[in-house]
């Protein structure tokens, strides 16, 4: 195996929500890393997951994560690490995009528990 360079512009894209797009820059049995885009005024539907720990990060803009009910403010270059069990979601309350990683281990893919209705993916 070679080691090579992944982007968003080399990784698998899939599309999500109300115009939203992730990139599979890690898609492995054991790890899961994403890196996602959130226009202005989006949100995920609030969630859990029964195996899956996650930390978001955000590279760009600004994101809200609200975290076993408290809301909490995410700036670029800080993040946020959620538990299994923890319901959580994360959404867009700023007028511009949210570049954010979630990183999850196991891969949180079948491990999603919506606790609203309207969901999404993840």
């Amino acid at each position: 195996m070679h080691p090579h360079p992944v982007s968003p512009a080399t990784a698998e894209h899939y599309s999500w929500g109300d115009n939203c797009d992730g990139w599979h820059l890690v898609k492995d049995a054991k790890l899961s890393v994403i890196r996602e885009q959130m226009p202005p005024g989006t949100a995920e539907v609030l969630h859990y997951h029964e195996r899956a720990q996650q930390f978001f990060f955000v590279l760009a803009g600004e994101a809200v994560m609200e975290v076993g009910g408290q809301q909490v403010k995410l700036s670029e270059r800080e993040g946020l690490h959620v538990l299994p069990g923890v319901r959580h979601r994360i959404r867009n309350a700023s007028k511009q995009p949210v570049q954010f990683l979630v990183i999850s281990e196991p891969p949180s893919r079948g491990d999603r528990v919506a606790v609203e209705t309207g969901d999404i993916h993840r």
